[in-house]
């Protein structure tokens, strides 16, 4: 048995009941209630689950809430994209015999901030050292370098910028869950009070709260369980890091770790990129699409803003892109990678809100903190 070419299926897969302003609902629920519906939906019970993989809580909080007594746990945290890195070592560890039914919860009290971890910097850590007190704190503050640097190089300005909020508005609004709905304009969007130059406020993601989880088993068993025919299968995985400053990127217009964990992911699946239907990228901000877009291949160098602007990600494009809204419309709760995953899931079921006709295969990119981490994803909807 692979951990790669469809060896290994997501059974279950489904976000909290409600995804938006949730005061009354603490972090630790917001995991509890993803998960239940989760290995519902996979037809599974919670005696069924022997693997648990989380960021944020440890594993075994997770684990002990749900009365599951794991014997393979997964902490890896390294910010948004920990999901991807999840699926990845989950499929390892069944392929390896490790664990049979892997349970991947998230949950976040992003905008409520009920019953979470109170992050602050550490003033001794590198960052605290060498870039706080320049102000690079927050993540509006720490993208705008690269994001002007990436720009500055290519010859491309804010409106390209703005015409990836206006293409994710077009999915957002065929999306009834989407914080923001509303169609925009260029205009509009450069309009928009500034957070942060080169941001305005549709250029960075709504703040949210909510969760998700993921169930993972053999293909072998999916195919036994009532849910085998809504089975989506890991063809192929990559992850990378790069470094946790921003200021020590190799190139602060380039991901490193974009190419190399997006390169591992499509040559463990042996496919290319005109063999991806569905494209879900991470994005945080305005800017972190376009890195996508060329790091992971799918355009040239100093290509994206216009890829975007002529509607080729939009519906009825050829690369439909960030097809529930994304974190600048849809939600994010503050790691927003496992709402990627759920939505290539959906589509590849074909149970999306902005359904998109004929999708086969799935490639997911995500970021973990700011440019520091990146785990990449290919799932298809049939088994090799």
């Amino acid at each position: 048995m692979r951990m790669h070419g469809g060896d290994v299926a997501i059974v279950g897969a489904a976000e909290t009941e409600e995804i938006g302003v949730l005061p009354g609902v603490s972090m630790i629920e917001l995991h509890a209630g993803a998960a239940r519906r989760a290995i519902e939906d996979a037809g599974l019970t919670a005696a069924d689950v022997d693997g648990v993989a989380t960021a944020g809580p440890l594993a075994m909080e997770v684990s002990h809430h749900l009365g599951i007594t794991p014997r393979w746990l997964d902490g890896t945290m390294v910010g948004g994209c920990s999901f991807m890195l999840h699926v990845r070592h989950a499929a390892a560890a069944i392929a390896a015999g490790a664990a049979d039914v892997v349970l991947i919860t998230h949950g976040e009290s992003g905008r409520s901030r009920v019953g979470g971890p109170q992050y602050g910097m550490n003033p001794a850590s590198p960052q605290g050292q060498f870039e706080l007190p320049y102000g690079a704190v927050l993540p509006y503050a720490t993208f705008t370098l690269p994001a002007l640097r990436f720009l500055h190089d290519r010859g491309m300005g804010r409106e390209d910028l703005a015409q990836v909020v206006v293409a994710q508005r077009e999915w957002a609004a065929k999306n009834p869950r989407a914080m923001r709905r509303d169609i925009v304009t260029v205009d509009e969007v450069l309009a928009a009070p500034l957070i942060a130059y080169p941001f305005t406020k549709d250029m960075c993601c709504v703040v949210t709260d909510g969760g998700g989880a993921l169930v993972l088993t053999s293909a072998e068993r999916a195919a036994d369980l009532p849910s085998g025919a809504r089975a989506v299968y890991l063809l192929g995985s990559g992850e990378s890091a790069e470094g946790t400053m921003v200021s020590q990127m190799e190139d602060p217009g380039s991901s490193l770790a974009f190419r190399r964990s997006s390169a591992e992911a499509f040559a463990t699946a042996g496919v290319s990129h005109s063999d991806i239907d569905h494209l879900m990228c991470y994005d945080a901000f305005a800017h972190v699409p376009l890195y996508m877009l060329e790091d992971l291949g799918f355009v040239g160098r100093g290509e994206s803003g216009a890829f975007v602007a002529g509607g080729h990600t939009r519906p009825g494009g050829r690369l439909p892109m960030n097809t529930n809204g994304g974190g600048l419309s849809y939600t994010h709760t503050g790691m927003y990678g496992m709402f990627a995953i759920q939505e290539s899931v959906r589509q590849l079921r074909g149970e999306a809100a902005a359904q998109v006709p004929d999708v086969e295969i799935g490639f997911v990119q995500g970021v973990g903190m700011f440019f520091a981490a990146s785990g990449s994803l290919v799932l298809s909807a049939r088994r090799p």
